[in-house]
């Protein structure tokens, strides 16, 4: 060996130093100074895995460079390139010339095992997912190693000492894209900067690449225009000038792995690409391979490219096989481009996915296929119905337009899209199916029946009762002549009949039908069967909109059990149950009994459904509605503001659902005093409900009732009087002198003859409801002790001070115990009842005063109850 090759030696394995521009990573890197300054003398090993272009390699660096000052942790520092066998070779060859002990791997290795010292080898770029590190390491058990590799089954060298290297934190990837850029960190730059990284998910190497081109072409402003129009062009650039030795940019460095897949496991990698990047079931591909093996015919021809790929998975038997499964993911799995968790999903990064849509020859084919493994998938798991809300994220990326499903799987899909709460695309895909039935089948086919019965359900979510009861009425008729009365299915019809003449405000004509469908179930299928729950669920729901809530409240109770043992705590369906019993709790005036339920029915609606689904923005409507009824209208505010913008966005600002969170806006818009903000919206609601529900419908009175309200805080009696006086008369009509609404209506045109100076007119009317409220709702619920409240104020306006007082204090000691000493009704007891005594010469005790002083004049003197809509859920 001469002085020259020893020198060129020591040059190649030598660890060069980290990029300047390095930022970021000091979890990974304090993990690492912990772990090595442990145990000294005894073996170390470090794996740094991840996706390529992550940075794997700075951070081993990085490590090297801080540990190399002031003193040195390492007395010899050697780089490997371990990217294949030769250069694994010829690196240990190096290291033995430059250490001047000979030539070969055997003599490095056994020099490196021999001296007992802290020397460190770094193998970078261990990639090859055929290359066993293991035979590389030095046999003995000290010194120090780190691996980087984009394969993380190297992580089984060091189960305890490894990190996954991903995206960085965004500070940091600001930080480093400003100084690759060379733009000094001002407001405005870190504004488009942190813009930039999100882009490009905080990945070093597309980090670093965006800022070369930004100090390229001083294009800051620009830069995020022009990668969104030429993304691809862009993370294929190399810089002209770099920071390190990385010699790939980041789409080449994926290309490289990409090439090295085989056949199969490439094409599931691109058409996992066409899904959501996140949460990508197993589930799916496996219960395509059943469906596969359980149909033919016709339908199979139009799928045989679905079918193809779909053999990868499949046993010798035909049948799913998990092994040649795992092999494919593996496979990726070993260059870090898919990610594999325990929970049987599978994850790529995000601009791996933009990526790999690039290597596509014929994007359209491959989405026709991942469509028909998606709808094959759906068809075997008609039962579940959250594996079909997690599919929508993945339909929302794969389907750019409905037209695209084939014919054999748009029912399928419009079952994710109405379990998703997204009922226009279902309305959409099933008139189509709808059609298609009726020419292929005949109009009074089963098959034909059933896709009625869907899009009845769908337009009944839409808010389109006038369409869906026609609907129903022909699919029930139908089903009696063609299956019986007695058939579930003929069953099921009555029931969704009966819930579309809930909507419509016909609830006699519901609750008979209802009645009939419990009691049909019960004998047919048990006092247990789900379907008989949901009919007992219904019934309930109808007494509770008949304002006969002691009625509902047991059977709710009834439904909520058994849904618990059969489903459990969790599942949709009980969680429906919970809500529709904390509803009832609220009518009836149990507002601490409805808080918890409905607190607990939100956050796992969240968990389970997502933050926009109808039923989680129900869940908040309802909770905010107790909030207000609690006197905590702060609490209620924002959850009804965000309620009412989620709705406009999902469902249309016609749709009843909308209208409704503006109506409870509004309402706890009022109990804030701020009426000004409530009558518009109120005024809109009122519109509204007229040209979509009719004049007459209960939620039509009810917003007209609730306009009145606003009316008369604004002090404009003359107009909140024809309308309570109209609201009275059509709720005697349509739902009974006695129904909580009528009752209602008639204490606020009491009030408003009060304020009017009509009181004879006013006394018989709010005696006639505090007598029927103790009746109904017994003594103690709030809106009969509001009633009594009523009754009070008026014996004041006529002057008659001592029936009044204790109406009065019978009034406050009751609110003390339901709702508490600083309720906004309480302390308008304690102010009205401290009025009485003042009138009457009773002196007012001084624990009053002080609280009058602070408390009680912030409210205004008002006893109108206000209707709110709660979301009783079937």
């Amino acid at each position: 060996m001469n002085s020259s090759e020893i020198k060129q030696s020591r040059a190649l394995v030598r660890c060069p130093p980290p990029s300047q521009i390095f930022q970021g990573r000091q979890d990974i890197l304090q993990k690492m100074k912990e772990y090595f300054s442990n145990d000294t003398g005894e073996r170390h090993l470090y794996v740094l895995h991840g996706l390529g272009g992550s940075g794997k390699t700075q951070i081993a660096l990085k490590f090297l460079d801080m540990t190399n000052k002031p003193n040195p942790w390492f007395t010899k520092q050697f780089f490997i390139n371990a990217s294949s066998l030769q250069t694994l070779d010829t690196a240990f060859k190096n290291i033995a010339i430059s250490l001047e002990i000979g030539t070969t791997f055997e003599e490095a290795s056994l020099w490196l095992g021999s001296q007992m010292e802290e020397w460190i080898l770094f193998f970078d770029n261990a990639d090859d997912p055929n290359i066993d590190l293991f035979h590389f390491f030095p046999k003995c058990t000290h010194g120090n190693i780190i691996i980087t590799s984009r394969n993380p089954q190297l992580a089984a060298h060091a189960p305890r000492s490894h990190s996954k290297v991903g995206d960085m934190d965004e500070t940091s990837a600001i930080d480093l894209l400003l100084l690759r850029a060379v733009q000094e960190p001002t407001t405005e730059t870190t504004e488009r900067a942190s813009e930039i990284v999100k882009e490009l998910s905080c990945l070093p190497l597309a980090v670093i690449q965006a800022g070369a081109y930004i100090s390229k072409f001083k294009c800051l402003h620009l830069y995020l225009s022009i990668y969104k129009q030429n993304h691809a062009k862009l993370l294929s650039l190399h810089p002209a000038q770099s920071h390190d030795n990385y010699e790939w940019t980041v789409y080449t460095t994926w290309q490289i792995s990409f090439d090295k897949l085989s056949k199969a496991a490439a094409r599931f990698l691109q058409l996992c690409s066409l899904l959501h990047h996140d949460h990508i079931p197993k589930a799916i591909f496996e219960q395509a391979t059943t469906w596969t093996t359980s149909n033919n015919g016709e339908e199979a021809q139009t799928l045989q490219e679905a079918q193809r790929f779909l053999d990868n998975f499949l046993s010798i038997s035909g049948t799913w096989d998990i092994q040649r499964f795992l092999d494919i993911v593996s496979e990726i799995e070993a260059y870090s481009l898919i990610e594999r968790h325990a929970v049987d999903t599978l994850s790529i990064h995000p601009l791996v996915q933009s990526w790999c849509k690039n290597t596509l020859d014929n994007e359209p084919v491959a989405r026709e296929c991942m469509s028909d493994i998606m709808g094959m998938s759906i068809r075997l798991a008609s039962d579940a119905y959250l594996f079909r809300i997690g599919l929508i994220s993945h339909v929302d990326t794969l389907i750019q337009d409905l037209g695209t499903i084939k014919p054999v799987f748009q029912k399928e899909y419009a079952w994710i899209y109405f379990d998703s709460g997204r009922f226009r695309e279902a309305a959409l895909l099933e008139e189509i199916v709808l059609e298609k039935r009726k020419q292929l089948l005949g109009a009074d086919h089963p098959d034909t029946l059933w896709a009625m019965a869907n899009l009845v359900a769908t337009y009944r979510e839409l808010g389109r009762y006038p369409e869906a009861e026609p609907l129903g009425s022909l699919v029930l008729e139908k089903q009696k002549q063609l299956l019986g009365a007695d058939h579930p299915d003929t069953l099921r019809a009555m029931a969704n009949l009966a819930a579309t003449y809930r909507e419509l405000g016909r609830y006699p004509e519901a609750e008979p039908l209802e009645s009939l469908v419990l009691e049909k179930r019960k004998q047919l299928l048990g006092a247990d069967h789900p379907d008989t729950l949901r009919a007992m669920a219904n019934l309930a729901a109808t007494y509770g909109a008949l304002g006969r809530y002691p009625e509902a409240e047991p059977l709710e109770s009834l439904v909520l059990e058994k849904q618990k043992q059969l489903l459990g705590a969790d599942h949709p369906e009980t969680l429906r149950a919970m809500a529709n019993l904390a509803v009832t709790y609220q009518e009836l005036g149990r507002y601490p009994e409805a808080e918890p339920l409905e607190s607990l029915v939100l956050e796992k609606r969240k968990q389970l459904l997502g933050a926009d689904h109808p039923e989680t923005l129900r869940a908040m409507a309802n909770l905010a509605a107790t909030y207000r009824e609690l006197g905590r209208y702060p609490e209620a505010e924002p959850l009804e503001s965000l309620v009412l913008e989620k709705r406009k966005q999902l469902l249309g600002a016609d749709h009843p659902d909308t209208l409704r969170a503006m109506a409870n806006l509004a309402a706890t818009y009022g109990a804030l005093g701020r009426y000004p903000e409530a009558e518009p919206l109120e005024s809109l609601v009122l519109e509204k409900q007229k040209q979509l529900l009719g004049a007459d419908h209960p939620e039509t009175l009810r917003a007209m009732a609730n306009l009145a309200v606003t009316y008369q805080e604004l002090g404009r009696y003359p107009e909140a009087e024809p309308l309570q006086s109209l609201v009275l008369e059509k709720q005697k009509q349509l739902l009974g002198a006695d129904h909580p609404d009528t009752l209602r209506a008639m204490a606020n045109l009491a009030a408003t003859y009060r304020e009017l100076g009509r009181y004879p007119e006013a006394e018989p009317l709010e005696s006639l409801v505090l007598e029927k409220r103790k009746q109904l709702l017994g003594a103690d619920h709030p809106d009969t002790l509001r009633a009594m409240a009523n009754l009070a104020a008026t014996y004041r306006a006529l002057g008659r001070y001592s029936e009044a007082e204790p109406l009065q204090s019978l009034v406050l000691e009751k609110q003390k115990q339901l709702l508490g000493a600083d309720h906004p009704e309480t302390l308008r007891a304690m102010a009205n009842l401290a009025a009485t005594h003042q009138e009457l010469g009773i002196k007012i005790p001084n624990t009053w005063r002080t609280q009058k002083k602070k408390k009680i004049f912030r409210w205004v003197w008002s006893w109108v109850l206000r209707i709110q809509t709660p979301a009783k859920q079937m």
